[in-house]
């Protein structure tokens, strides 16, 4: 049992290290809202990982209060980046669909008058 609350200690620390970097160099605001989101889940996982090697079931309702509290952050975020104007700039967009090169325009011209052609040849 001690191996293995070692080994999962290790594993959850690795987690958290990797959250951590991702919040701190995440080029968005969503990257790093996931990223702590994940943090707190690994601090839950290891409180749990406690609760669960000391036997004591007291913890119970600290990682209730921890998971509420990222769900909330993390739907309060997600939120606010969904109702966020273009001109802030705070959030990393896709290019639009429009932004294709010439070439992709041609073979996209080709396809859509193949589709239109009509069955036999005939026009």
């Amino acid at each position: 049992m001690t191996v293995v609350f070692v080994v999962t200690i290790a594993l959850l620390t690795v987690a958290a290290g990797c959250a951590i970097y991702r919040a701190e160099r995440g080029p968005s605001m969503l990257d790093r809202t996931v990223a702590l989101d994940v943090f707190t889940t690994t601090i839950v996982g290891a409180i749990a990982l406690e609760a669960a090697y000391a036997r004591r079931a007291t913890t119970i309702p600290i990682l209730v209060v921890m998971s509420l509290v990222a769900f909330v952050g993390s739907v309060t975020v997600a939120r606010f980046a969904a109702v966020e104007r273009e001109e802030e700039g705070r959030i990393e967009l896709p290019p639009a669909q429009g932004d294709v090169d010439d070439a992709d325009d041609a073979g996209l011209a080709a396809a859509d008058a193949a589709v239109e052609a009509p069955e036999g040849g005939e026009r």
